[in-house]
This record gives structure tokens, sequence and C-alpha cells, in this order.
């Protein structure tokens, strides 16, 4: 009997311990439908539901900050004070000072016109067919789109069909307005971006960008071991299905 109970124990620390190995924190942030909260609710979205899944599997606890703008979110990263950031992209740059786990999701950035215009820019399959035409394009300020969209934005600012916009309200306002043909943007976010304000919107055939996304981890304060139970956990869950399930609930394939 007290064998069993002395092996009971060793379990129970063993668990305790694997839970205690792996405290994260992360500062939270609005970038619906990935992660947001609502007033008077706690956090929500793909990306939160994805990590709270990861993480649980991987024995991780997490501690949440106070929401940060990104520019302030990424320096107290950098400087240590933050140790996980979710759905980054893997730099050589961030290399130095990050770990990266394998894939847990795709982003998808997609170019949208307004329902009503679509069928105009069905011809529409690359940014070269962009550059012949002569639509003009909504494009966020700041961010990475790819190489063929970074190609282009040159050209398509000196020729004046190019427009910038901070926040997704405001560029599907732009487009709503008339300012522009077409907007690019992370498809999810645009979608959900856009039924928030009652506006139909519609995909044309470019694709911007697909790129696998992680989630990311203070150098400083984390181990390779950390990494390694994340990275199983991701495994097992995709093999159970169970991050599937998640995205395909946001209509993510």
């Amino acid at each position: 009997m007290q064998a069993r109970h002395l092996l009971s124990a060793i379990a129970l620390l063993g668990v305790a311990a694997q839970a205690g190995a792996c405290a994260l924190r992360m500062a939270l942030e609005q970038w619906p439908p990935y992660l947001y909260s609502q007033p008077n609710a706690g956090p929500s979205g793909l990306d939160w539901e994805l990590a709270q899944a990861i993480l649980k599997e991987a024995g991780c606890r997490l501690a949440l900050q106070p929401e940060l703008p990104t520019a302030r979110r990424q320096r107290q990263f950098e400087q240590g004070q933050l140790d996980l950031m979710l759905s980054a992209s893997m730099t050589p740059e961030r290399r130095r000072y990050a770990r990266f786990s394998i894939a847990y999701r795709h982003e998808t950035v997609g170019v949208f016109a307004r329902a009503s215009t679509q069928r105009q820019f069905q011809h529409l399959s690359s940014f070269d067919a962009l550059l012949r035409g002569k639509a003009s394009l909504l494009a966020p300020k700041v961010g990475w789109y790819g190489a063929p969209y970074a190609r282009a934005q040159p050209t398509l600012a000196a020729s004046g069909r190019l427009s910038t916009f901070i926040s997704f309200s405001q560029g599907l306002r732009m487009l709503d307005a008339g300012r522009a043909d077409l907007i690019l943007g992370d498809t999810l976010a645009l979608r959900h971006e856009a039924k928030q304000q009652g506006m139909a919107i519609s995909a044309v055939p470019l694709v911007a960008l697909r790129a696998p996304v992680h989630l990311m981890l203070n150098k400083s304060n984390t181990t390779q071991a950390d990494l390694e139970h994340i990275n199983a956990a991701i495994t097992r869950l995709e093999q159970q299905g169970v991050l599937a399930a998640i995205r395909s609930r946001y209509g993510e394939p």
C-alpha cells in the first residue's frame, strides 16, 4: 500500500515538474479573428484556441500580460520581458533572440474587391497582371506580404495606384468609399472585419502570400526542451485532428 502511495506521489511530482518547466508570459493584443478580447470577457480567437490547446498538451502554463501596442510588444519580447508571441513568421533576424515551433497553421494574404465589382477582376491572378491593368490597390502600411507584392509596390505607388491604411477597419471603409478598386490583407482578418461592418467583399484569384506561422519563444527565457515539448504537442494534436477542427471553425482550411 505504501509503495503504491509512493509511486502515485512520484507520478504527481513528475506531472507538476513538467507543468512547472514551461511558464510563458504573453501580452494580449487585438487581432481579430486570431486573438482579441471583448469587454467583460476573456480572450478568444483562432490563435488563442490553438495556443491554448498546444500549451495544455505540452504541459506549459501561460501568464497573460496587459495589451500592448505592436512595436512595444515586440521590443519587450526582444528585451526578455515576454516569452511568447503567436502567429510569428520565421526570419533570420528573429532567430538571434527567438526559438520557433513547427508551423501550427498557415496565413493567407489575399486580394479582395467589393462583391458588386468582383467580376471585373477575375483575370487578376498575379501582380504582373495587376500592373498591366489600371486597377488601384489598398494595402496595409506596414508588414511583409510576400516578394511579388514587394516588387510591385514601388511601381503601384509611383503611378498613384496604391494607398495604404493602418487598420482593416479603416481599409475597408476606404474600399467602400471607392478610394481604390481592391484591398490586400490577411484573408481571415479582412473577412472578419467586413462581416463586422456589414460589407460584402469577394476574393479575386490573386493570392499574395501563403506561408506557415509559428509560436515564437524567447530564447533567453526558454529552453530547447521547452520547444521540443511544444513541437511534440503540435504533432500529436495534428495527428488527432484537434488543431484542424479548431481551424475549420474559423474557416481556415
